[in-house]
């Protein structure tokens, strides 16, 4: 299966940039607009995925990865299969984000959202092509080591289980960080009935140019 990088959204990069509405000047507009299509063209994304069957204690079959916590446990409450998966934008992206962040930290800031917004969308794409081959049966939200209170130590177990080095060559170093860093991992669970999906967040809605709430620093709550 394919990685790909479809899309940078804006408002996503925006978002990462801590902006809070009241007008983008034209001068940060053209600043992103140049990254955008910066990153887009450093971006080489890969991506590796592996399927497994959940037994009743919460470990993946054929493994010693058992799962930790009470969130991902109730994310899986139905399911009796899960999808490893990790994904990546590439070094090269890392290389021209560090290239800026010694000749023009406000580039590096911008495509350092950019790249954030970029490997969101990778792993959309690539749950979106999941969940058409695993049809008609459906997919969880992903969920992903250190997240809520699943411990970020299992990201080690998920690189060994994954072969996430060898397949697609983003490393771990000892605390736990990528290299390169635009890469994700996550868990997704396989389910007999429907799924209830996580809101995309204050990127999508249509009011987020000019959000009251979030010029006051806060939100509607809706996300």
């Amino acid at each position: 299966m394919e990685a790909r990088l479809t899309e940078i959204e804006r408002n996503q990069v925006l978002q990462y940039l801590g902006y809070r509405g009241g007008g983008v000047s034209a001068e940060v507009e053209a600043d992103i607009a140049r990254c955008r299509a910066q990153l887009m063209a450093a971006a080489k994304p890969r991506a590796a995925w592996r399927l497994f069957s959940l037994t009743d204690d919460g470990a993946l079959a054929g493994t010693s990865f058992v799962l930790q916590g009470q969130d991902i446990r109730l994310l899986l409450h139905d399911c009796t299969e899960v999808i490893l998966l990790a994904a990546t934008l590439g070094s090269e992206v890392e290389r021209l984000i560090r290239r800026a962040q010694v000749s023009n930290m406000t580039d590096a800031v911008i495509l350092d959202a950019c790249g954030s917004a970029a490997i969101e969308n990778v792993c959309d794409n690539l749950c979106a092509d999941l969940a058409a081959t695993f049809a008609p049966r459906y997919l969880t939200d992903r969920f992903s080591p250190g997240y809520g209170d699943m411990p970020l130590s299992q990201q080690a177990e998920l690189f060994g289980v994954l072969d996430v080095t060898r397949r697609i060559g983003v490393s771990l170093s000892a605390s736990g960080l990528m290299l390169p860093q635009k890469s994700v991992t996550a868990l997704v669970g396989v389910a007999d009935r429907p799924q209830k999906m996580r809101h995309r967040g204050c990127a999508a809605c249509n009011l987020f140019e000019n959000c009251a709430f979030r010029k006051e620093g806060s939100n509607c709550g809706a996300f």
